[in-house]
């Protein structure tokens, strides 16, 4: 016999978790996505921005699973996957370019500069892109841009 209720239990469970961010990072990408949808002239949307930026800073920084934070807030999987690629284009239209910040840090006299090598956990890639992605290291794929 097929169900597609519980076996037991509550039907939705609620769990808290603390997101190390500060309230500053949550307020800026609060504003980007803000920004972003007044940008865009979007009218309506199914979380305020300041909730979307909560939600994608927990899939960053607490590595929260996309359906895990999608069903808490009704909303789908795919569209927190698309909230996280929306905040992530925000966040990369901020920073400099590379060659333009070692060259200003040249000009001010700067003559070391320190690049974050951190290894990121990913889902395993398929075909061709499969082996040079792969960190020994971690045993796992790395994020390789």
């Amino acid at each position: 016999m097929k169900t597609t209720s519980p076996a037991e239990g509550a039907q939705h469970a609620v769990y808290q978790v603390r997101l190390p961010v500060s309230k500053r990072t949550l307020d800026l990408v609060g504003d980007l996505i803000r920004r972003e949808r007044n940008r865009l002239g979007t009218r309506w949307r199914k979380v305020p921005a300041g909730t979307q930026a909560l939600i994608v800073l927990a899939v960053l920084r607490h590595d929260q699973r996309l359906a895990d934070m999608a069903g808490g807030n009704a909303v789908s999987a795919s569209t927190v996957r698309r909230w996280v690629q929306e905040v992530l284009r925000l966040l990369a239209a901020r920073a400099p370019r590379l060659d333009r910040a070692l060259k200003k840090i040249a000009q001010r006299g700067g003559v070391v500069v320190l690049l974050d090598g951190t290894l990121i956990r990913t889902q395993r890639r398929t075909g061709a892109d499969n082996r040079r992605n792969y960190s020994g290291k971690h045993k796992a794929r790395r994020n390789h841009h």
